[in-house]
C-alpha cells in the first residue's frame, strides 16, 4: 500500500515538472522517429505489396540460392568467431586475474593487445591481412615465396573477426572473474583438488552464464559486421554485405528492406536471449567483490603455457597493427619497400583527404556530446523516476544494440528518402549531415546508457531529494548534482561516442551522399580498388585521431573526474 502510495506521488511531483514532462516528450519523438520508426518502415515495406499484406516478397528473398546461402554463411562465421573470441577473451581474462606475470612489460602487452581492438578504426584488421598474407604479402610472398595467395574467403573472415572482437569477451569476463570469491576456489586446492578441476568443477560453472552471454554478444556482433567481409570476404557473402550490394547494385530497395528484416530478426533473437535471460543469470551468479585478494597463480607448468599462447595471440596482433602504418610510407608493398610520404601527399592533394577528416571530425564531435547527455538524461529518467513511458524510453534507447548498422541503414532510405511514410514530411534531412549525425547518436547511445544506469545505480536518491527541497527545480538538480556525481561515465560516454561515430561505416554508407566525405567511406571505395597504401595512409591517420581522443580524454577523466577525488578522499 504504502508503495503505491510513493509511487503515486512520485508520477504527480513528475507531472507537476514542466521541464521533466519536456523531456519526457521530447525523448519519446526521439526515439520514436529515428529507432523505431525506420524499424517499422521495414517491416511495413517486406509485408506490404502493391495489393496489400502478403509474405511474397520475404518468400522471394528467401527463395534465392544466393540469399540462403548468405544466411548460412553468416550464421556459420557467427558461431566458429563466437567460440574462439570467447576462448581467446577467457585466456587474457584468466592470466590477468589468476596468474603471476614475472614482468609489467607482459603485463601491459596483454593488457593493450586486449583493448587495442575496441578503440581501433574498422578495416585496419582486414587491410593487414591483405598486405602480410595476400598476393604481395610479406609472409606469403616475401617469407614462403607464395606467388598467388588467395587470402579472401570465410577463413580470412573469421580470423579477422577473432581478433576484433575477442576484447570485448575479454572486458566481459575479466569482470566474471574478479567477481570469484578466492575462498571458494582455494578450498577445492585444500582438499587436494588440482588446478584444472578446481577450474572445471569451481571456476567453470561459476562463469558459464557470462561465457554464454559474451558468447552471444560476439556472434551479435559478428552477424552485424559489414566492414570485414566486405573487405575480405572475397566472393562469401554474408547478411550485411548482401543488403549492401542489393540496394547499390540492384537499386532493389525493397528487396534490401525484406534482406533487412531477415537479418533483424536473427539479431533480435539473439538480443532478447542476451539481455534478458543470460544476462540476468550472469549477474545472479556472481553478486558482490572479492572477500579477499586472490592468491596468483606461480606453477611454472600453468604459467608458461598460458603466457606463450597469450604472446603468441599478442605477437600476431600487435604484428597486423604495425603492417598499415608502415604500408602508408613505403613505394610498393611488395617491391619496392623504400620509405616515401607521396601516399599521404596524394590524400591530401589528390583525394580531398583534408575534407574526408574535417568532415568526420566535425560530425563525430557535435554528435559525441550529444550522445552523452542524451545517454545520461535516460539513463537518470529509467533509474530515479516512475512515469508510465519509462519501459518504452529504456527499451527504445537499447534496441539500437540488437540492430545492425545496414539495418539501420536502410530503414533511414525507406523511411526519409521520401519523408514520413512517403508523406514527405521530414524528407529535408535525407542526404543532409543532419541525418549522419543522428546515425551516430543512435549507433552510440546503447552503450553511454548503460554506463550512466550503472553509475546512477550507486547514488543514493536522498542526495537529489535534498536539492530539491531546498528549492531546486528537476533541471538544476540534474545539472549541479547528479551529472557532476557521474561525471566519469559521462565524459567515457563522450568518448566512446567520438570513437564509434568517426569510426562507424555500415550504418552510414548507405545514407551518406558524395557532398560529404567520411574517412571510413573512403577508407572503404581505396582499399575496394586495390590502392592499399592510400587505404593504409587513411586508416593511419585515423589510428592517430581516435588514439589521441582516447588519451586525451583519460587524462583529463584522470586529473579532472570524480575517480581521483573520491581516491584523495
Amino acid at each position: 500500500m504504502a508503495t503505491a502510495q510513493g509511487a503515486s506521488l512520485d508520477r504527480k511531483k513528475l507531472l507537476a515538472d514542466p521541464i521533466m514532462v519536456s523531456t519526457i516528450v521530447v525523448l519519446v519523438v526521439f526515439l520514436t522517429l529515428f529507432i523505431i520508426y525506420p524499424l517499422v518502415i521495414l517491416l511495413v515495406d517486406s509485408i506490404i505489396g502493391p495489393d496489400g499484406p502478403t509474405l511474397d516478397i520475404i518468400k522471394g528473398v528467401l527463395a534465392k540460392p544466393a540469399f540462403r546461402t548468405a544466411i548460412s554463411n553468416t550464421l556459420i562465421i557467427g558461431a566458429v568467431t563466437g567460440v574462439l573470441s570467447t576462448l581467446i577473451g577467457l585466456l587474457f581474462a584468466y592470466v590477468e586475474e589468476y596468474v603471476q606475470l614475472k614482468t609489467k612489460f607482459l603485463a601491459g602487452l596483454f593488457k593493450v593487445v586486449s583493448i587495442l581492438p575496441v578503440v581501433s578504426p574498422p578495416f585496419v584488421l582486414s587491410l593487414s591481412m591483405i598486405l602480410l598474407f595476400g598476393r604481395s604479402g610479406i609472409i606469403s610472398k616475401t617469407l614462403l615465396g607464395i606467388q598467388d595467395s588467395n587470402i579472401y574467403g570465410m577463413r580470412s573472415i573469421i580470423i579477422i573477426q577473432t581478433m576484433t572482437f575477442f576484447p570485448v569477451c575479454y572486458m566481459m569476463l575479466r569482470g566474471l572473474l574478479k567477481n570469484i570469491d578466492p575462498s571458494l576456489e582455494e578450498a577445492a586446492r585444500d582438499m587436494g583438488a588440482s588446478r584444472w578441476k578446481v577450474f572445471t568443477s569451481v571456476t567453470w560453472p561459476l562463469l558459464l552464464p557470462g561465457l554464454g552471454n559474451a558468447f552471444l554478444v560476439t556472434v551479435m556482433e559478428s552477424v552485424a559486421d559489414f566492414a570485414n567481409p566486405m573487405m575480405i570476404g572475397g566472393n562469401v557473402d554474408t547478411l550485411a554485405t548482401s543488403i549492401y550490394l542489393q540496394i547499390t547494385g540492384n537499386y532493389d530497395k525493397q528487396g534490401a528492406a525484406a534482406m533487412a528484416v531477415v537479418l533483424l530478426s536473427i539479431t533480435f533473437i539473439m538480443f532478447f536471449v542476451q539481455k534478458y535471460i543470460l544476462e540476468a543469470k550472469a549477474t545472479a551468479t556472481l553478486t558482490g567483490k572479492a572477500s579477499r585478494q586472490r592468491m596468483l597463480i606461480t606453477d611454472r607448468s600453468v604459467r608458461i603455457p598460458l603466457v606463450i599462447l597469450c604472446g603468441a595471440v599478442a605477437i600476431f596482433v600487435i604484428a597486423m597493427y604495425i603492417c598499415v602504418p608502415y604500408g602508408s610510407v613505403i613505394t610498393t608493398w611488395g617491391r619496392d619497400y623504400t620509405l616515401t610520404t607521396k601516399w599521404y601527399t596524394k590524400v591530401f592533394v589528390n583525394y580531398r583527404g583534408g575534407q574526408a577528416f574535417t568532415d568526420s571530425f566535425l560530425m563525430a564531435l557535435i554528435a559525441s556530446p550529444l550522445t552523452a547527455l542524451l545517454s545520461m538524461i535516460i539513463s537518470y529518467l529509467v533509474v530515479k523516476k516512475k512515469f508510465a513511458l519509462k519501459g518504452y524510453i529504456e527499451f527504445s534507447s537499447m534496441l539500437a544494440m540488437a540492430v545492425p548498422g545496414t539495418v539501420l541503414g536502410v530503414g533511414f532510405i525507406r523511411g526519409y528518402a521520401n519523408g514520413l511514410f512517403r508523406t514527405g514530411a521530414l524528407q529535408f534531412i535525407y542526404g543532409t549531415t543532419a541525418i549522419l549525425i543522428i546515425v551516430f547518436i543512435v549507433r552510440s547511445l546503447p552503450t553511454g546508457t548503460r554506463s550512466g544506469i550503472s553509475a546512477l545505480r550507486q547514488i543514493d536518491k536522498s542526495i537529489e531529494e535534498s536539492a530539491y527541497d531546498m528549492g531546486a527545480n528537476s533541471f538544476e538538480v540534474f545539472m549541479t548534482v547528479t551529472l557532476p556525481l557521474i561525471k566519469d561515465s559521462f565524459l567515457s560516454g563522450l568518448v566512446t561516442a567520438f570513437v564509434r561515430s568517426i569510426t562507424a561505416i555500415s550504418a552510414v554508407i548507405l545514407v551518406v551522399t558524395p557532398a560529404t566525405l567520411l574517412i571510413t567511406v573512403q577508407i572503404n571505395e581505396y582499399a575496394n580498388r586495390g590502392e592499399y597504401a592510400v587505404a593504409c595512409a587513411f586508416s593511419t591517420i585515423l589510428i592517430l585521431i581516435t588514439y589521441a581522443a582516447v588519451l586525451g580524454m583519460n587524462i583529463f577523466i584522470k586529473y579532472f573526474g570524480t575517480s581521483k577525488a573520491q581516491e584523495e578522499d
